[in-house]
């Protein structure tokens, strides 16, 4: 049977797109479901201001009248244009096993790229470093959280057969937190702290954190801007990420440690687990959907960290074990008994050593791939 590749814009056929893996992996007990109305907003340029320096194609195939596979096409303009990067990049990429299909969708992008006289296609990739990226590689028998994607073992298996070589990988870890906090680390926390003059800051209420959030993400921007896949945080950007993730966090989750002048030089934001909540959520806030998400940020035995920054002045010196030690405690005060790390490049031994002390588990890999155009 012929697959017919379609490119689609309707608001139907978007929520089509965004509902196709939760239908690929709907007897999966691993994979978790984005919220349809957030998901669909990614791609509406009235509702996501990336578009004012991105463009973007979705495609759907079909196998007769069954949809089989989905890809987006990304262009992002300020790294093309201003970071000199000639990438094109894809995401969002689901599809059964069937490596025609997989080929079809990514000759679509090629066809985009060589359009617009790109030189590789990398990818999964989302807009940009805020977004998902990936193709696990390791780990399919683990939990997905919020801002990872799930897929089987046949995503790798089809970039590779198409040609497509590794560009970056990631490496995520798991571990108990320590009970009681070691007083060796106790120490160390209490000797940085005072060598740089840094000040841990808590927070009540939400409304407490908003003021410090456009300096978060300042720091992210410095301490990401050498990785391979970095595009700069735009302050449009920085105001939907606040709309759409606060309400989730957590106050007491929230690590900030600011210099002698109060300025933000670190933070880390932890929530607790969400997976659960979301699978049982189906894609949907109401009607119940939202009471799950609800009873998840106030009781969880397991907890994420989902960012970190750091100025880079104080990388390296210790700063983590500052905000780890005050971390750990919320940990316990909560009864967090498993937390995971966000997606870490394998590299960047810096920050994996942030968790030895806690005896990690290297339990889950993904990586993106690329492809010359040229």
């Amino acid at each position: 049977m012929s697959i017919t590749v379609k490119r689609i814009s309707s608001k139907q056929d978007i929520k089509k797109f965004v509902k196709f893996p939760m239908e690929l992996y709907k007897d999966n007990k691993y994979f978790v479901p984005p919220i349809i109305k957030d998901e669909m907003e990614t791609f509406d340029p009235n509702k996501n201001q990336v578009f004012k320096n991105a463009d973007c194609w979705l495609f759907l195939a079909y196998r007769e009248s069954k949809i089989v596979g989905r890809i987006a096409a990304i262009i992002n303009h300020i790294e093309v244009n201003e970071q000199k990067k000639p990438k094109m990049r894809f995401g969002w990429l689901d599809m059964i096993d069937d490596i025609e299909i997989t080929k079809a969708l990514l000759n679509e992008v090629t066809k985009i790229g060589k359009e617009h006289e790109l030189e590789y296609a990398e990818g999964p990739v989302g807009f940009n470093l805020m977004d998902k990226a990936g193709i696990l590689i390791h780990g399919f028998d683990e939990l997905a959280t919020m801002i990872t994607w799930y897929n089987h073992p046949y995503y790798k298996e089809h970039m590779e057969q198409l040609g497509y070589v590794k560009s970056a990988e990631w490496v995520e870890f798991k571990f108990k937190p320590p009970n009681p906090i070691p007083e060796r680390f106790n120490k160390f926390a209490d000797l940085v702290a005072k060598r740089y003059n840094l000040t841990q800051l808590k927070f009540k209420n939400i409304k407490e954190v908003e003021p410090y959030v456009d300096g978060m993400f300042e720091l992210l921007n410095q301490t990401y801007s050498e990785l391979v896949t970095f595009v700069p945080i735009q302050q449009y950007q920085v105001d939907l990420y606040r709309e759409k993730f606060l309400p989730f966090i957590n106050p007491d989750f929230l690590e900030c440690i600011v210099d002698g002048d109060g300025k933000l030089v670190a933070f880390a934001v932890t929530m607790p687990s969400f997976s659960k909540a979301l699978q049982k959520a189906n894609g949907k806030l109401f009607p119940f959907g939202f009471l799950h998400l609800l009873k998840a940020k106030k009781t969880n035995k397991r907890a994420a960290f989902y960012l970190i920054g750091i100025h880079p002045k104080l990388q390296g010196k210790g700063v983590t074990a500052m905000m780890f030690r005050n971390v750990t405690q919320n940990f316990m005060d909560y009864g967090v008994e498993l937390c995971e790390t966000n997606p870490e490049l394998e590299d960047n031994l810096a920050v994996q050593a942030s968790w030895k002390d806690f005896d990690p588990i290297l339990h889950k890999r993904r990586r993106t791939y690329r492809k010359d155009l040229v």
